[in-house]
């Protein structure tokens, strides 16, 4: 299917739900509820986002998302995962991501899994994917912002399935997940991390207990 012919609309939510099981999405209205239905100790939280339609089990344990013939500009996605006091380190935590290429198409068939990969947390808790800036598409009359999807699951840790968008996205203002103020902490800076032109994203992700 290509993603930019499909409209995303309330109705993901229920795909999510029913697809995936209790692997749940969320609405406009439900995203603040949700976060304030998270109870962390310290002063910090990781809010949630819908899954959307395209979520793929089983994707390669890997950390490299690139491969040879791939058009975008090459990032660098990190972080910790961390406990619902901000500080503590999550070992073993497992972390999927998912996102579109460049033309705004996701790889929802093949065997390579193109753009998806998941991995676990080393004993300091931290991740790292070496992937591309994703592109975007058509969400109705509107382009959605560029973003990444998260699944985050981790033993006696509450499931998080979030996304994060980036800075100076135009797009976001319009959109209605990521325009509202849950995702505002995952509107995340690119940085020039290096003299050779290498693009960061950091992203620290907490989870708080079932």
């Amino acid at each position: 299917m290509n993603r930019r012919s499909f409209i995303i609309n309330t109705s993901l939510t229920a795909i999510a739900v029913s697809t995936f099981g209790t692997v749940l999405g969320c609405t406009k209205e439900s995203m603040g509820v949700e976060a304030e239905q998270l109870r962390f100790v310290g002063d910090c939280k990781t809010t949630n986002d819908i899954l959307g339609p395209f979520y793929r089990p089983n994707a390669p344990i890997r950390s490299d998302l690139t491969c040879e013939g791939l058009e975008g500009n090459i990032i660098t996605l990190k972080g910790q995962i961390l406990g619902d006091d901000c500080t503590t380190p999550i070992e073993n935590a497992q972390i999927e991501i998912w996102h579109c290429d460049t033309k705004g198409v996701y790889d929802n068939s093949s065997p390579d899994f193109r753009q998806r990969g998941r991995l676990m947390t080393d004993a300091e808790g931290n991740y790292t994917f070496k992937t591309i800036l994703p592109g975007k598409y058509l969400n109705g009359q509107l382009y959605r912002p560029s973003h990444i999807h998260f699944r985050v699951t981790a033993e006696g840790k509450r499931e998080i399935v979030s996304q994060i968008y980036f800075e100076g996205d135009p797009d976001i203002a319009a959109d209605p997940w990521a325009s509202v103020e849950a995702a505002q902490l995952r509107i995340l800076d690119l940085i020039p991390e290096d003299i050779n032109g290498g693009i960061a994203v950091n992203f620290d992700i907490y989870m708080a207990a079932e």
